[in-house]
């Protein structure tokens, strides 16, 4: 008679927000937000202090984190691009693998027509449940369809209906095949003041305290900021309850991170493509207890490319030669191995809130090092300036550091062929020649 599996294959709960910064959770240090479940996990999990989004902008980052692969591999560098049928993401690989997919919540990986219905078949690349729009951030009206092309909408705040259907998911399941669950919420992208009046509530505008790196606040969307992510860490206090009553604990990965960060008036500048920590740097915490080291924070550049082939390999899998990203799952374990010593970033093609000069950057675990076509732009020392106020590059002192990071730059845009050429040229050569006058894919809703 079989003996039963004791080490059964992990499930997997990936749960990412849109615009979360890093420096916008409780356990990141801020402490005028109320984020108790997500600082309750990353005190039980893997913290990656220095992980970062690589292309902060919603759908390539999406595209980035399914596949593995960098945004001029799978052609996906602005906006309302459609992902290539033929690239391979976690619902293909661990649908495979014999594992149960599900995505619930944002898409945004299926074209310009926001409010269309994408139907079962490789659009989908291999999540079997679904429980999808493709993009709104219209919250308390929020569309979405399952097998059928029959509207649905959410009830309430889509967050936490969202949250509701998986922890019904979750709780379901039982012992059937192992699963994979993405949850993707719309929030705390702007609006920001469409959130539950509870939490909005909890964030007098006048009591909210500004960063030193804002020349001009807006304390009312601060406040509204941080009441969507309140709402959202009770979603997930939920969703982590929901896998522990179920007896899922041990064996579940939870995954919690967001696709990008927000400026929210830092340096003058909002939302994202910027190279700055507050657009790049992201929270991400790895929850694993049957698989991981003790509960700590690992101060590694980790990019968004690296997260399949790290969960691929702690869920016993292989790694398929398509993924470009890094196995980093030595440092969830605990073991030997190697570390990037720094993360590629990249605007390709800028648009919309930021039409800006093309950029290219590395982050190491101290240093954030920019360029774009007219040479060095920015050098900042994380360390000694967390709010990335001194502007370093033209500093004599600092012409070594900035020739040493410019180096780095060069081996990372050789390694993803990135010839670092004027955007114009990569939207002819992928093809995306219907761009409006913010050089936006004309969307649809």
């Amino acid at each position: 008679m079989p003996q039963p599996d004791e080490h059964p294959r992990p499930n997997i709960v990936f749960i990412f927000a849109d615009q979360l910064r890093a420096s916008a959770v409780g356990y990141m240090g801020n402490h005028e937000v109320h984020t108790p479940a997500l600082d309750r996990l990353a005190a039980q999990g893997v913290v990656f202090s220095s992980a970062v989004c690589g292309c902060p902008v919603c759908t390539p980052y999406r595209a980035c984190m399914l596949t593995g692969r960098y945004p001029l591999t799978h052609g996906v560098f602005v906006n309302d691009v459609r992902l290539p049928e033929e690239e391979l993401t976690f619902g293909e690989l661990y649908s495979a693998a014999g594992y149960d997919t599900a995505y619930i919540g944002k898409w945004h990986l299926d074209g310009p027509q926001r409010s269309a219905f994408t139907p079962p078949g490789p659009r989908r690349h291999g999540f079997s449940y679904w429980a999808v729009g493709n993009c709104t951030h219209d919250y308390f009206h929020s569309l979405y369809y399952r097998d059928d092309p029959e509207p649905r909408y959410w009830q309430g705040y889509d967050a936490h209906a969202q949250a509701r259907l998986a922890c019904e998911y979750i709780t379901q399941h039982g012992q059937r095949n192992p699963y994979c669950l993405f949850l993707s919420w719309g929030p705390p992208h702007n609006p920001y003041e469409w959130t539950p009046q509870e939490y909005l509530r909890r964030y007098p505008p006048d009591d909210i305290r500004v960063p030193p790196n804002v020349p001009q606040a807006d304390k009312e969307a601060l406040a509204g900021y941080y009441a969507h992510i309140t709402a959202l860490d009770d979603a997930l206090g939920w969703i982590l309850e929901a896998v522990r009553t179920s007896g899922q604990e041990d064996d579940t990965i939870v995954v919690f991170t967001s696709d990008h960060g927000d400026m929210l008036g830092s340096h003058g500048l909002w939302r994202k493509q910027w190279p700055w920590d507050d657009c790049m740097l992201v929270p991400l915490v790895v929850r694993y207890p049957a698989g991981q080291r003790p509960a700590c924070w690992v101060d590694v550049p980790f990019n968004a490319v690296d997260l399949l082939p790290t969960l691929l390999n702690l869920c016993g899998l292989s790694i398929p030669g398509t993924v470009e990203g890094s196995n980093l799952a030595h440092l969830v374990r605990g073991q030997p191995g190697e570390a990037p010593r720094s993360a590629l970033m990249q605007i390709i093609s800028p648009f919309c809130e930021s039409i800006e000069p093309e950029w290219r950057a590395v982050r190491t675990s101290r240093y954030t090092y920019a360029r774009n076509l007219a040479g060095s732009w920015l050098l900042y020392d994380n360390l000694t300036d967390p709010y990335q106020i001194r502007n370093l590059v033209a500093g004599r002192k600092y012409a070594g550091l900035c020739s040493e990071l410019e180096h780095e730059l060069r081996i990372w845009l050789a390694r993803t062929h990135d010839e670092f050429l004027p955007a114009a040229v990569y939207r002819e050569r992928y093809g995306i020649t219907d761009v409006d006058e913010r050089f936006a894919v004309p969307i649809t809703m």
